[in-house]
């Protein structure tokens, strides 16, 4: 199986955010005798972990630890994939917000990397029939996991009109969220092409004349009803909660954004979780006993990193894609 599978994005910085930590390791023997630990929560196809298993092999000398690499992913056809290109990680199939059970069960207490790259793969994009496309006509599904829960269509006969409105408002910021809403109760749609027709039927004109051209407008509806049915926030808000406590000191954790709803929480809660506890009020301290913060967000990566032109070139899919870093400091 070849890399076409999933083409990942921003790998160059992702080897520049998580290499250190994981050669760190590697070479801090006997300190560090069980060697670095990387843990790749959305695998997809392992070209991340392939990229950083190779950076790693490259700085190895006789001697060193081995490094262990834990894949996790909550679709089955990905993790196939990644053990076809990377035999040597230890596979999971889980989702994210499982990464604690997944830690104790490999009986890694704390990590040197942790990576997640969130969103949709471009595979199960490409793969009509698994629903997340307007592009093909396929079943309404859209399950990240397709051996769990039930697709789309299933899932939208449990929701009310102002139910499914909060949800295209809220996660996919469709300003004509209400008319969309009412369309797709009435007509119930069962395919892809079918959705993508109602949304466009039951836009206002002004909205389909701000979009032109150059925006399908089934987009945002798309987008909305995917998180949903995923629950990717809730899934991101466990891991935000979780992996930084699971990160060894000197670690870092990666988290790759594509929309500014993901980006936002992992922004604000890496700045949270940066800041120093604030010292009692009115009782004098000297600065050296000051309260320090657990994490930081290292300099080079204080905006997060984009995709250079190369890349936008060589891939369209990854202009909105951004990798924030924390790192651990204090235990």
């Amino acid at each position: 199986m070849s890399g076409a599978y999933h083409l990942p994005v921003l790998v160059h910085e992702v080897c520049a955010a998580l290499l250190p930590p994981l050669r760190r390791a590697a070479s801090a023997r006997p300190l560090a005798p069980a060697g670095p630990i990387l843990v790749d929560c959305t695998c997809g196809g392992a070209g991340h972990s392939e990229a950083l298993l190779r950076g790693l092999v490259e700085h190895t000398q006789v001697g060193d630890p081995p490094p262990r690499f834990l894949a996790l992913d909550r679709d089955p056809d990905a993790l196939a994939h990644a053990h076809a290109r990377v035999p040597a990680l230890e596979l999971f199939h889980r989702p994210f917000s499982q990464l604690a059970a997944v830690l104790d069960e490999a009986s890694v207490p704390a990590a040197t990397a942790i990576l997640a790259d969130l969103g949709v793969s471009s595979h199960q994009l490409d793969t009509g029939e698994r629903g997340f496309s307007f592009q093909a006509d396929a079943p309404l599904d859209m399950r990240m996991d397709p051996t769990r829960g039930v697709p789309l269509s299933l899932a939208l006969a449990d929701l009310d009109h102002p139910s499914l409105t909060r949800i295209l408002r809220e996660l996919g910021e469709e300003p004509d969220a209400a008319r969309i809403a009412r369309g797709i109760l009435a007509a119930r749609p069962q395919t892809t092409r079918a959705l993508a027709d109602v949304v466009r039927a039951s836009m206002s004109a002004p909205r389909l004349r701000q979009l032109g051209l150059r925006i399908n407008p089934a987009t945002r509806t798309f987008q909305a009803l995917r998180i949903f049915l995923n629950r990717e926030l809730e899934e991101l808000d466990q891991l935000l909660h979780v992996a930084p406590e699971r990160l060894a000191v000197g670690g870092r954790l990666g988290i790759i954004t594509f929309h500014s709803l993901e980006d936002r929480r992992v922004k604000q809660a890496f700045a949270r979780l940066a800041r120093a506890a604030a010292p009692p009020p009115g009782v004098p301290i000297p600065a050296a006993d000051l309260p320090r913060p657990r994490f930081i967000v290292p300099d080079e990566f204080r905006h997060g990193l984009t995709p250079g032109e190369a890349e936008l070139a060589a891939n369209p899919r990854s202009r909105s894609s951004r990798l924030r870093v924390l790192e651990r400091v204090l235990p």
